[in-house]
């Protein structure tokens, strides 16, 4: 039996959540104060997930914020990161716009700044 010890990000509490794996699967979770926290405690030691936050090029040379719309597995960080980088955006753009569609099962990565044409 393994027991992973985690601090909960989902509130401002941070609370201090022990979890309990046998065989890659969660057998008990303790120390939350919230369902939200045990939601987040077995997702972080099964699959751990982030919203993805960088810049892609614009064509006139400056930097767009992008972020996904939905997190990624952080075991595909790297991945994303590498598409990314080869990604040059026409403006104007606006907020919430499209920047890559479905860059991984239905997450697209979206404008986080309007950018209008210099």
């Amino acid at each position: 039996m393994k027991e992973v010890i985690l601090t909960c990000v989902e509130c401002p509490l941070g609370c201090e959540i022990a979890v309990r794996m046998e065989n890659g699967a969660v057998i008990d979770v303790k120390g939350n104060s919230c369902p939200r926290g045990k939601i987040y405690a077995e997702s972080e030691v099964i699959c751990p997930l982030r919203v993805l936050t960088t810049t892609v090029k614009t064509r006139d040379g400056r930097m767009l914020p992008v972020k996904s719309d939905k997190p990624i597995e952080k075991s595909k960080i790297f991945e994303a990161m590498k598409i990314l980088s080869g990604v040059t955006v026409s403006v104007p753009i606006s907020i919430g716009d499209v920047v890559v569609k479905n860059i991984f099962k239905g997450i697209d990565v979206i404008a986080c700044q309007n950018v209008k044409g210099l």
